[in-house]
């Protein structure tokens, strides 16, 4: 069963989806309403699933129920794909945020599901256990490499 949090960005991306403008303007205690859940519960959605690094631009305007603009936006626009996320990749990358490039590679189709969940076994923490001190590093490499493959 999906968690609450799933069922709230899927509600949020086809609302922004449905948009001619790829702008969408929101109030997050309607939207806490209609989920039956804590404002607060909707912040956290927008701040972890709606991030640059995942196309989104979010405004948050204080009082009067709490309005939100979300932007659609392409990051890729004035850069090369491979060279944002090589950008955001750097020389070391945590289990966290190479999860977050792999799902940029499957949301532009890049990356089969199949093929993102075989390389998330191949780079977390656990697989790459004997390389402690320099996993993060390697998880690096490994990102690269594969960026390089797919001639992007």
């Amino acid at each position: 069963m999906a968690r609450l949090t799933d069922i709230i960005e899927a509600f949020i991306k086809e609302l922004v989806d449905e948009c001619n403008s790829n702008e969408l303007e929101i109030q997050r205690n309607e939207l806490a309403v209609h989920f039956s859940c804590a404002p607060s519960q909707i912040n956290y959605v927008l701040t972890t699933r709606f991030t640059m690094e995942k196309g989104y631009y979010i405004e948050s305007k204080r009082g009067g129920g709490g309005c939100i603009k979300i932007k659609k936006v392409s990051c890729f626009l004035e850069k090369n794909i491979k060279d944002v996320l090589f950008e955001k990749i750097g020389n070391s990358i945590t289990c966290g945020a190479a999860a977050e490039v792999i799902e940029i590679l499957v949301s532009l189709e890049l990356l089969t599901k199949k093929e993102a969940d075989i390389l998330r076994v191949t780079i977390n923490d656990r697989t790459l256990a004997c390389v402690c001190n320099e996993r993060n590093r390697l998880r690096a490499d490994i990102l690269k490499s594969v960026l390089l493959s797919l001639s992007i």
